[in-house]
């Protein structure tokens, strides 16, 4: 649908009035379409456009719609300029709004990315802290170390100790046994010295005695394997030998005793000493 053409000058109030009525029809058809293209558009209508009446007419007075010119025209112009306001208000408050949330955007990452940092510079001090304190005690919690048992001590080298020496029950058995003890003691003799005083004596036999010499007769007869009177055996005994006149040990080592007192040695005796 074509709009009609709008005229560029509306007539005055008497021109309108004294104009016929085809023309009085054509001019309000012409001020209804200037309303509409208003309407539509929203475009600001001028005065001489959007009114009815003429420039120098005192009252103003729209024929159409029975409002004043200057009112018309008034609330025509705040309506286009309401419009244009609002056409360009979201431009003018957009701009500043995104701007805003740009920088708010950016303030937060920026804040987000400093609290990152702090933690992150936060957590490595901690862990130097730690290692540093962890460094310094680490002398109480390191395991004792065990300590070496001490070797023993040395002790001086003993020679092993001496076999026990075995003697036969005999007449060599004896003698051997008697001479062994005569040596500890430092009583010197000699196999051969002793076996012959002894076999002169009693013939080897340790349970002899003597009844029928001087010894005898005066009560203290000769006894033994090399014929010892008690008084003599007693004074010569030697430690570590047997008290009892007849035993074999005991009576070859008294009289060996009393021999190297008296003579030097058993071996320088070959008779009745």
């Amino acid at each position: 649908m074509q709009l009609p053409t709008i005229p560029k000058k509306l007539p005055t109030f008497a021109k309108f009035n004294q104009m016929s009525k085809k023309h009085k029809i054509s001019a309000a058809g012409a001020l209804a379409a200037a309303a509409v293209v208003l309407t539509v558009t929203g475009l600001e209508a001028t005065a001489g456009a959007g009114s009815a009446t003429a420039a120098g007419d005192p009252t103003g007075f729209s024929v159409s719609t029975g409002t004043h010119a200057k009112e018309l025209g008034a609330q025509t112009g705040m309506a286009s300029q309401k419009a244009i306001h609002q056409a360009a208000q979201p431009k003018t408050e957009l701009a500043p709004q995104h701007a805003s949330g740009a920088k708010t955007d950016l303030a937060a990452q920026a804040k987000k990315a400093a609290d990152a940092a702090a933690k992150k510079k936060a957590a490595t001090e901690a862990a130097d802290h730690a290692k540093a304190a962890a460094a310094a005690n680490r002398s109480t919690h390191r395991a004792p170390v065990a300590k070496k048992a001490a070797p023993a001590p040395k002790t001086a080298h003993t020679a092993p100790k001496a076999a026990v020496k075995h003697y036969s029950n005999n007449l060599d058995g004896w003698i051997r046994q008697s001479l062994d003890i005569m040596h500890k003691k430092g009583i010197p003799g000699t196999y051969e010295g002793i076996h012959r005083n002894i076999i002169r004596e009693s013939s080897g036999n340790p349970k002899a005695i003597n009844l029928w010499d001087i010894n005898a007769r005066n009560g203290i007869p000769s006894k033994g394997l090399l014929q010892v009177i008690d008084p003599t055996f007693n004074r010569f005994h030697v430690a570590g030998t047997s008290h009892n006149i007849y035993d074999p040990v005991a009576n070859i080592t008294a009289a060996c005793n009393y021999a190297a007192d008296r003579y030097g040695s058993m071996d320088n005796v070959n008779s009745a000493y």
